[in-house]
């Protein structure tokens, strides 16, 4: 009996399997629109003739469903039939987004991957929906919220919109420091990036948290550290906290600065007998006893890689290798240089350059082809391409050839428009309100030449100019060129000048490079003017015939995070006017400007000393207008052509001087506005003297006119505003040293703007 039941129930069990694993001889599909029978099935991954039981039909059922074209889908199978039943999801006819102000509309878009034509799919929108939040977050809206809406239409389409309420920007309330003894907490937060919100960094979006600027402000922090001889700093952790509503966030970091380290023992592994000991410790910038700084390793190691390259050594390899006595707090610093062998030019492939010639390219390269491979040299081209300002970007690309010493060096320049369509509109004291207008081309005709044309009206003077310039005359380094020029001079009513002129001049140039930094520039020119002098009542025609020479000594450098400069600029002129022409004379003059950066760049102490002589030969008289004054942006704190001899009877104007010595001495520093606003304060102090005029006009009328050289001196302080539309400079002078009939003006202001 038991027996009986047992082969019963394994006969119905075997019956029930076939049933359930039949073999599909039909499938059928249901309430599809769009999409025709044998695309569904393939997306199904079924054909006729197929095993499919309950547990397939369900994988089934789940990957249409995962398609993204179905929005309800039903499987079964009914005998030998699979039955498919699905229903198409809509499509979407349109994709907005709505509320946003502080994310552009196609910023957005950009990242949507919900798209027009395709089928709705809840997963997809969900998706957007993060990555919108993910854009607000990184702009520190972290209250953003986005609500997606399907808006149904007929024939089964949609369009989809995403509500986007932005709400407040999330500001860093506080940045606090734990674990800093050797530096305050004030000092830190300079080294940083992100800053604490005020009301006044409305310009700005580092007040506004931002977690990957977090992330970047630790890496600034260490480096901050590493500059000033803490070659253990670790920063432990980083953490925030949020406000209950999200409008503000907290940031504080943990650091464990340990000692401060100075340098010891410097050491060379070099290679090279070729290559001098002395060059590449000439070429250090870190000496035994200088606090650790991690900038000045990395620029030793660029300087003695270009020491070594300039030999004809490239691809070479330095290596810092230190050795830390964490009981004198010092850190050995041994470089090892790997060896290579010389390496030579052998061609220089000009690319990219589709308007300017190539023969302007290779006069701004200082190697040539068979010239020995060097890194600086190779820079140095780029640099002076990059100057040239004819490209975008410039890439120098050298290649090994295979089993030689030689190189090929691709220069790969990406040009730019170099034509400049410009206006301006400004003020000062010298010329009043200002318009003017002007077009340039810096490489004509591709072929490296300057092209200006410009006019400018202001209330004070009127002034055109047409100048042309050759960089490379007839082919060598010399710079030629000629400027045309007219001007127009109402000074009679400003500051203490007291005379109208009008001046057509035309000049040529010819310039040459002495050496790195010395320059010279021979120029020939003639001017036509009418001069009305208020001191003489008349108009009066002049003509001048200058040739003249001037050298210019220019050796600066830039950091252009804060717009300092340090270094020297000096020139020194000699100009013989006469010819024939109604004034004959020579001047003479020098000036120097020095300037030096300090504390991190963000200070700057600027000296300038300014020099002009004016010779009469022959006893001939010299003009008014063509002397000396001073005043105004020359001496502040005294009105233009405020100070020097006047005469008895109208003392509104100054006489001017055949000579002049003045100097200024300016402390610019950062004040509290943040940096990248470009805003500095500075205290100056100002000194002059003005020689005497001619001595015919020592008397007037049978008495004696109010005759001086004195020095005049100055105090004050100011304002530099670098906006984004031009520079603004506010000063307020106070004089020291004057005279009963100088002219004052205790405030300064000028300002220019270019669009």
């Amino acid at each position: 009996m038991n027996m009986k039941k047992y082969i019963l129930s394994s006969l119905m069990i075997v019956m029930t399997t076939a049933a359930a694993v039949a073999s599909v001889s039909k499938i059928t599909v249901t309430g599809n629109e769009r999409m025709d029978d044998e695309s569904v099935r393939i997306l199904a991954g079924v054909r006729v003739g197929d095993n499919v039981e309950s547990e397939r039909a369900n994988q089934i059922a789940k990957k249409l469903q995962g398609s993204g074209y179905f929005s309800k889908v039903s499987v079964n199978v009914d005998g030998d039939v699979l039955k498919i039943s699905v229903k198409e999801a809509p499509v979407v006819n349109m994709v907005t987004v709505e509320g946003n102000d502080e994310v552009s509309t196609d910023d957005l878009k950009k990242e949507i991957k919900l798209q027009e034509r395709s089928s709705y799919d809840e997963s997809v929108i969900g998706a957007d929906v993060k990555r919108i939040l993910t854009i607000y977050q990184r702009k520190g809206f972290f209250g953003t919220k986005v609500e997606p809406k399907k808006i149904d239409l007929s024939d089964n389409r949609v369009n989809v919109v995403y509500e986007i309420s932005e709400g407040h920007p999330t500001y860093i309330s506080d940045i606090e420091f734990k674990g800093n003894e050797h530096f305050s907490s004030r000092t830190l937060r300079g080294a940083v990036l992100s800053r604490e919100h005020a009301w006044w960094r409305f310009m700005s979006q580092f007040d506004v948290f931002d977690e990957d600027r977090i992330q970047y402000d630790a890496q600034m922090l260490r480096q901050f550290y590493l500059r000033n001889g803490y070659a253990d700093i670790d920063i432990k952790n980083t953490t925030g906290t949020f406000t209950p509503d999200r409008e503000y966030y907290s940031v504080v970091f943990t650091v464990e600065e340990g000692p401060r380290y100075k340098i010891g023992e410097l050491s060379v592994d070099n290679p090279f007998p070729d290559v001098p000991d002395k060059e590449l410790f000439d070429a250090m910038k870190i000496e035994k006893g200088d606090i650790y700084n991690i900038d000045l390793v990395d620029e030793t190691i660029s300087a003695l890689r270009g020491v070594v390259a300039d030999h004809g050594y490239a691809f070479i390899n330095v290596e810092p290798i230190p050795n830390q006595d964490k009981e004198k707090h010092t850190i050995d610093l041994k470089f090892k240089i790997e060896k290579t062998n010389r390496i030579y030019i052998n061609s220089i492939n000009i690319l990219g350059n589709v308007r300017t010639f190539d023969s302007v390219i290779e006069q701004s390269l200082p190697m040539r082809e068979g010239d020995p491979f060097s890194l600086q040299t190779i820079e140095q081209g780029r640099q002076n391409l990059m100057h040239t300002r004819f490209f975008k970007d410039v890439q120098m690309v050298p290649t090994r050839i295979a089993d030689a010493n030689m190189m090929n060096l691709d220069v790969k320049v990406e040009e730019q428009p170099t034509g400049e369509l410009s206006g301006g509109l400004g003020w000062s004291n010298i010329n009043g309100f200002m318009v003017d207008a002007g077009i340039t081309e810096n490489n004509f005709m591709g072929r490296g030449q300057i092209v200006q044309l410009r006019g400018s009206i202001a209330q004070y003077q009127k002034q055109a100019l047409f100048s042309f310039t050759e960089p490379y005359l007839f082919g060598r380094a010399l710079s030629g060129g000629f400027d045309v020029s007219y001007t127009s001079y109402n000074y009679k009513n400003l500051g203490g000048y007291g005379y109208d002129r009008d001046s057509f001049s035309i000049s040529g140039r010819l310039g040459w490079k002495l050496t790195d930094h010395w320059s010279q520039i021979v120029r020939l020119s003639a001017a036509f003017d009418q001069n009305y002098d208020l001191q003489q009542n008349g108009w009066q025609e002049a003509r001048l015939y200058t040739v003249g020479t001037y050298f210019r000594y220019y050796n600066l450098t830039t950091d252009f995070q804060q717009n300092t400069h340090s270094g020297v600029v000096s020139n020194l002129g000699l100009a013989y006017t006469g010819f024939g022409g109604t004034e004959t004379y020579m001047r003479y003059s020098a000036d120097i400007t020095g300037m030096i950066n300090f504390l991190d760049n963000r200070w700057q102490l600027r000296s300038s000393l300014d020099f002009g002589y004016l010779q009469p030969i022959g006893g001939d008289y010299i003009s008014r207008v063509y002397r000396y004054f001073l005043g105004g942006e020359t001496l502040r704190g005294f009105d233009i052509a405020g100070v020097g001899s006047r005469n008895w009877y109208n003392r509104n104007y100054s006489l001017g001087g055949l000579w002049k010595f003045n100097g200024s001495t300016q402390l610019n520093f950062p004040i509290f506005i943040p940096d990248e606003y470009q805003v500095k304060g500075f205290v100056f102090a100002d000194y002059g003297i003005l020689g005497e005029p001619p001595a015919i006009e020592k008397t007037y009328a049978g008495r004696p006119n109010l005759i001086d050289k004195d020095l005049r001196t100055s105090v004050g302080v100011g304002i530099y505003w670098n906006t984004p539309m031009g520079p603004m400079n506010f000063s307020w002078g106070w004089p020291l040293r004057l005279n009963e009939y100088d002219r004052e003006q205790r405030f300064l202001l000028s300002f220019e703007t270019q669009f």
